[in-house]
């Protein structure tokens, strides 16, 4: 099963929703650190890229740094996805595949749209969230409400994930509800008979 949304919008929420139910959830952004971790390939060649300037003082990835140069840059970018989506992707499927027979694996990507991999699973679900919550939930994490807009404008629209979605989840409501509707979707249509949530 593939699990998207836009940032924000509580993707991360659902995936242990799923979990406490038996899934097991590869995280995307889980791996996109393991790949840039200190001494691998995938650092080496973001340094290369964009500079020791994405680096921080012990060596390591500075995220935020690293952001701030390819969220304003649509270019730069498309580089650092070049460089990293297929190392991400062949990690991903690594861990996917080792997921024992008989247990629900989901793949927790919020490119998914961008990436065109809604074919690639037998369900999609995604995650939605008014825009304004969002930006609360991300200002939470510290991230400024101009940042999280040019965030926000990088990824697909929710219009394009409705496009390939087969479950809508909204997670503008209590999390109470959004237990409850994952625990339908869970029953449904990943235990059940197919019927739509």
């Amino acid at each position: 099963m593939g699990l998207t949304g836009g940032i924000g919008a509580g993707k991360s929420t659902v995936a242990a929703l799923l979990e406490a139910h038996g899934a097991v959830v590869t995280s995307a952004d889980e791996i996109s650190r393991d790949v840039v971790s200190p001494g691998s390939d995938g650092l080496a060649a973001v340094v290369a890229e964009f500079g020791d300037e994405v680096l921080t003082p012990a060596g390591t990835l500075d995220r935020r740094a690293l952001g701030n140069l390819v969220f304003a840059d649509d270019l730069s970018r498309a580089r650092l996805e070049e460089i990293l989506l297929p190392l991400i992707a062949a990690e991903a499927w690594a861990r996917m595949e080792a997921v024992p027979a008989g247990r629900v694996a989901v793949y927790d990507v919020p490119l998914l749209v961008e990436g065109q991999m809604q074919d690639l699973f037998d369900l999609v679900v995604v995650v939605e969230a008014d825009l304004e919550l969002r930006l609360e939930r991300l200002a939470e994490r510290g991230m400024e409400r101009e940042k999280a807009l040019a965030r926000i404008a990088s990824q697909a629209t929710d219009d394009e994930r409705r496009a390939v979605a087969d479950i809508v989840l909204s997670n503008s409501g209590s999390i109470d509800q959004l237990s409850a509707d994952v625990d339908r979707l869970w029953s449904t249509r990943i235990m059940g008979s197919g019927t739509n949530v």
